[in-house]
């Protein structure tokens, strides 16, 4: 049985940092694409970054102030989440079991199986 667990979030003024993690078990963690997602209430799921074993992705809106790593030996994930903006609180998701490498569409949720429940980032201005 897969198990995917976020850690990490909560209260934290702009400009301030971050670092979630998520563990995951019952897969062969090193073999998949791991991703980031988020979603704010009243829109719509949207990826933040994507990690494989040989590529990486992020999205436009994060780029300079998050990254994104994984040590495959810990089965997990991490991402560190610099310069912080009100407009990154939302509730945020680690994707599993996504392709062997983070594809053009890496931030079409339905490419990951696995999902946890997710851990809530709230940035105050």
């Amino acid at each position: 049985q897969v198990q995917v667990v976020e850690s990490g979030g909560g209260l934290v003024q702009a400009g301030g940092s971050l670092r979630l993690s998520c563990t995951a078990s019952g897969l062969t963690f090193g073999f998949y694409s791991m991703g980031w997602f988020r979603q704010a209430p009243g829109k719509e799921r949207e990826g933040v970054s994507c990690i494989s074993a040989t590529n990486t992705y992020y999205a436009d809106s994060v780029k300079g102030r998050f990254t994104i790593s994984r040590d495959n030996a810990k089965n997990t994930l991490y991402l560190q989440m610099n310069s912080l903006k009100p407009e990154d609180t939302a509730m945020y998701y680690c994707a599993a079991g996504g392709y062997p490498h983070c594809s053009g569409s890496w931030w079409n949720p339905p490419q990951y199986k696995y999902w946890g429940q997710g851990t809530q980032v709230t940035v105050s201005s």
